[in-house]
């Protein structure tokens, strides 16, 4: 986690962020912040209602786009109205403003709808000190579960600075200068040549958790590009990570043959996972403590359950 100290205490601030790995993105930047945050994510995810009611219990906000039918879309209105009267109120509030997910590395062209919320925030109350603070969020192989993933908080971006009373260009000039931000705190790989270059770079082993070496290699045509250090412990990386598959069979096989081949979207691969891992698991485990308990003794269980737990950390660790 990098630049966390740039969110300024006092002050209505919107997060800004890139979007590659669905409902994970949230909960990232959630457990990164020190302050409550209001979280928008696009409606399709609050489809059923048991998933509906638990996202909003987490403050998650649908935001509906042409794809969710273009009748829906006249519910943005409440919505980022809702967004403003949380920023007036100082509040802090999270949008991803590419609109979608996507496992490419690089910042896509960005929606218009957190400007709708920023002027929204002006009309209200013309003297708010909003700030913008973009977000890069870097995963090492992003549809993997478990994976390394690096945040990175850039310099606050005053609103302020841009309100004129040219409407269209005002919001031009924040969007543009909201992209180039976020795009100098991850990876971002031009469209042009897109398959090639990141190719080259995963072939060069380049730290996809330092974007800056990153881009910067990039920029020079991959001379002098920073490596990512080379591990000595994969083979034994690998033991673990059978060992634990061995202890958790049952919850492995619920998700290779049942969770994962529903999955239509690899973007939440790693979303569903997790969710499986903070559920079933320790059910899991629970169950089988207590038939060690009952069959062989308390203490047994305890030393089964603690080394299932060490064997997960170093499987992820190593």
């Amino acid at each position: 986690m990098h630049g966390l100290n740039n969110i300024p205490k006092g002050k209505p601030v919107l997060l800004v962020s890139n979007h590659q790995n669905a409902l994970l993105d949230a909960l990232l930047i959630a457990t990164s912040i020190k302050k409550f945050a209001h979280y928008l994510a696009r409606a399709g995810v609050f489809k059923n209602n048991f998933v509906s009611k638990l996202l909003h219990s987490f403050q998650l906000i649908p935001v509906y786009r042409i794809r969710d039918g273009f009748g829906n879309l006249t519910n943005n209105n409440a919505i980022f109205n809702k967004a403003a009267q949380l920023l007036n109120n100082n509040e802090m509030v999270t949008i991803f403003p590419e609109g979608s997910h996507n496992l490419a590395r690089r910042v896509r062209a960005l929606s218009k709808g957190f400007t709708r919320i920023i002027y929204n925030v002006i009309d209200e109350n013309p003297n708010s000190d909003l700030q913008l603070i973009p977000i890069g969020l870097n995963f090492k192989t992003a549809k993997n579960c478990p994976d390394s993933v690096a945040i990175y908080f850039g310099k606050p971006i005053n609103v302020k600075d841009y309100i004129s009373e040219h409407k269209n260009e005002s919001i031009i000039n924040i969007k543009t200068k909201v992209q180039n931000e976020i795009a100098q705190l991850t990876t971002h790989i031009p469209v042009a040549n897109y398959k090639n270059t990141l190719s080259i770079l995963e072939n060069l082993n380049v730290d996809f958790l330092d974007p800056k070496s990153v881009n910067q290699c990039i920029a020079n045509n991959f001379e002098d590009c920073k490596i990512a250090p080379k591990t000595n412990w994969s083979w034994l990386q690998k033991v673990f990570k059978y060992a634990l598959i061995l202890n958790l069979f049952l919850p492995y096989l619920i998700w290779k043959y049942s969770a994962e081949p529903k999955i239509k979207e690899v973007e939440f691969k790693s979303t569903f996972r997790f969710a499986l891992a903070i559920t079933v698991v320790p059910i899991y485990i629970l169950i089988l403590a207590i038939v060690l308990t009952l069959f062989l003794s308390f203490k047994i269980a305890v030393i089964y359950s603690i080394s299932v737990l060490i064997i997960a950390l170093l499987a992820i660790k190593l």
